[in-house]
């Protein structure tokens, strides 16, 4: 393709792109680590200090897993935002992962201890006394790195190459192709379970030539219709390449496609893996695999290896003994995933569903298989570089999520400004409006009252409650009391002229605001009070300096409070919502992104709690109608009714 065409130098603007948020996370990066020299190192929760290495293991796959905990035994993990999952840095403290370190993936996370799985063993000098080491945020450059790949390959596809065709038709240059129905090859929907609308998205993603959309509101039902096109695909023994951005999202996916019958190979680190579906991913079926004793004992013998040339001894060693013993643990770690390697190329080729991520696709693993579909799902959530890895390797694409919801996360206001944060899915929206798309209608999650709101703002009303979640309540649960906080589904709390000013974190940028975590906190305990289960109950927060004083006021484990980013997807019976901001300029922050705000109202099923400053959000029109839906429902409260 030439250099000077439209499809170059849309390829060529997002690796640009790309590169300027590369760019701000750096810089991003570099910011935390200077307030991470102060005394409140690990307050942003972007990192550990002060570890040891308590155990170490061998992991799935020829990995090792170290176990980290404090110095201090008596200490526990602090609150952190390094989850199962995160990319990390493990460095010798003195460092500060500026002078080299280790990239892992945290595989656990306990009250004491943190887990992190590595590719290859750290060569830590374990026999210095005193070291202490520190875990620290890493940026994913192999995910940036595939990225490019994608951008390039696509880019430079051969006229009448499957990723060509597909290229012409999501850059513009000819209309998506359906089949009529009468041709469509599907039979219908196995699943009686589906309503209406939910089948006619079925049949015409299958429908599709090259690419689909399905548009699923909160609580539709959308992972349910996917799962019926992926079994749909399957039954006419079309493979399927299913992928999401979030590990979070693949392995919601992996669990309901289990469900279904079918059986699916996760790839991916099985630390980022939920442990219940690990057995699933490619390096479970490998440890599991008969033919895998011979790769096991070599892994084995390479890790005792390893333990003996790091272990004190009384004796001195040889000179080059211990870098000798090292070297030959690596030989055998070598010759055991040459064993893997042959049952890799079986078990991925005969898969009729691969799971993984979008950009934890690894060509190499793939061997470059071409998958009758690709079912990218939340592709709302991720940009369009990042869908671009896996829809170089299928036929067809189907798009699922919601433009509506959460959008791709950038630093970078430039690349923003340049339409990185314009996901794939958003584009295509756009481009070719509804012919490309079908939307789920009826709603399975929220009282019709929690949902109408958000159904009037973001989907010209066009949602429906089932009739099975329309009316009902908390008090409708076992054991919880029939009292006016439990026997209404939705409550604004107006902390307008009370005081409830709004705080800038000292080591940081995020806002906080006591009294109003005080508030919250109260409503937690009259809840609990009625009889509401603890893991019912969730507290979420646009901002999460909000969140950690929030994790500080309320102790029960069970009660998830996170971040509106970290709670999308999820739902629970209550909710309760801190908006935080209160200020007399009235500059609200983030809640300018409404899409924030329609997945806060949107998770809770029976009860919505609402706190914040009507005069400082009041001047927003969003805002303003949203305050106005309140007042017509019976829903809005002042704070000084709480006293």
């Amino acid at each position: 393709m030439p250099s000077s065409s439209p499809a170059a130098s849309h390829f060529q603007n997002l690796a640009r792109l790309i590169d300027l948020e590369a760019e701000a996370e750096k810089q991003e990066d570099l910011h935390a680590m200077q307030r991470h020299r102060s005394a409140g190192a690990e307050a942003s929760g972007l990192c550990l200090v002060n570890l040891v290495i308590r155990n170490e293991e061998a992991g799935l796959g020829g990995s090792v897993v170290l176990t980290l905990g404090k110095r201090n035994q008596s200490l526990p993990i602090p609150w952190t935002r390094l989850g199962v999952g995160s990319p990390v840095l493990f460095s010798i403290e003195t460092t500060g992962g500026e002078a080299g370190g280790w990239r892992g993936v945290v595989s656990r996370l306990q009250r004491e201890a943190i887990q992190v799985s590595f590719a290859e063993w750290p060569d830590v000098d374990a026999e210095r006394e005193h070291v202490t080491f520190r875990l620290d945020r890493s940026s994913d450059e192999i995910s940036r790195q595939r990225q490019r790949g994608a951008l390039d390959r696509a880019a430079g596809a051969a006229d009448g190459s499957h990723l060509a065709e597909l290229r012409d038709v999501l850059l513009g240059g000819r209309a998506p192709v359906f089949l009529p129905p009468g041709d469509c090859l599907p039979a219908p929907p196995q699943s009686s379970a589906l309503n209406p609308s939910q089948q006619e998205a079925v049949r015409f993603a299958l429908s599709a030539e090259d690419v689909a959309i399905l548009h699923g509101p909160p609580g539709t039902g959308k992972t349910t219709t996917l799962v019926e096109i992926i079994r749909s695909a399957v039954r006419m023994g079309q493979s399927v390449l299913a992928v999401a951005p979030s590990n979070i999202a693949v392995d919601n996916l992996l669990e309901r496609l289990l469900a279904a019958g079918l059986e699916p190979i996760r790839l991916g680190n099985p630390a980022s893996v939920l442990p219940e579906l690990r057995a699933h991913t490619l390096d479970g079926l490998l440890e599991n695999h008969p033919d895998m004793r011979l790769s096991r004992k070599l892994t084995r013998e390479a890790y005792a290896l390893r333990k003996h040339a790091a272990r004190f001894t009384r004796a001195r060693p040889e000179p080059g003994e211990r870098q000798a013993q090292r070297r030959e643990g690596k030989q055998m770690l070598a010759d055991g995933r040459q064993i893997e390697d042959q049952l890799v190329d079986r078990l991925i080729g005969s898969a009729m569903v691969i799971c993984a991520t979008a950009t934890g696709l690894d060509g190499r693993l793939l061997g470059g298989r071409v998958f009758d579909w690709c079912v990218l799902d939340e592709a709302s959530q991720g940009t369009e570089p990042v869908a671009w890895i896996p829809l170089q390797c299928a036929r067809r694409l189907v798009l699922a999520g919601d433009p509506f919801q959460l959008p791709p996360t950038i630093l970078s206001a430039e690349a923003i400004a340049g339409g990185l944060r314009v996901s794939l899915m958003e584009r295509l929206m756009g481009q070719f409006g509804p012919t490309i798309s079908r939307r789920l209608d009826v709603q399975y999650r929220m009282h019709q009252d929690i949902m109408a709101f958000s159904s009037a703002e973001f989907y010209e009303g066009s949602l429906v409650a089932s009739p099975t979640v329309r009316a009902h309540l908390l008090c409708d649960l076992p054991g919880i009391a029939a009292v006016e906080l439990t026997a209404t589904p939705v409550d604004f709390i107006d902390t307008a002229g009370a005081s409830y000013d709004e705080e800038i974190e000292p080591e940081g940028e995020s806002r906080f605001n006591p009294l109003e975590a005080d508030l919250v906190a109260n409503k937690v305990r009259a809840l609990l009070e009625a009889g509401l289960a603890p893991g019912d109950l969730a507290v979420i927060s646009p901002y999460s300096a909000q969140v950690r004083l929030l994790r500080e006021k309320i102790r029960q484990a069970e009660i998830e409070i996170d971040s509106v980013d970290g709670f999308q997807g999820r739902e629970k019976e209550a909710v309760i919502v801190s908006l935080v901001r209160s200020n007399p300029e009235c500059e609200i922050g983030f809640l300018e992104d409404v899409r924030r705000m329609n997945v806060a109202l949107t998770r809770a099923r029976r009860k919505l709690i609402v706190i914040g400053d009507s005069a400082t959000i009041g001047r927003h029109p969003f805002y303003q109608r949203m305050l106005a839906y309140f007042d017509v429902i019976g829903a809005y409260h002042s704070v000084w009714e709480e006293s």
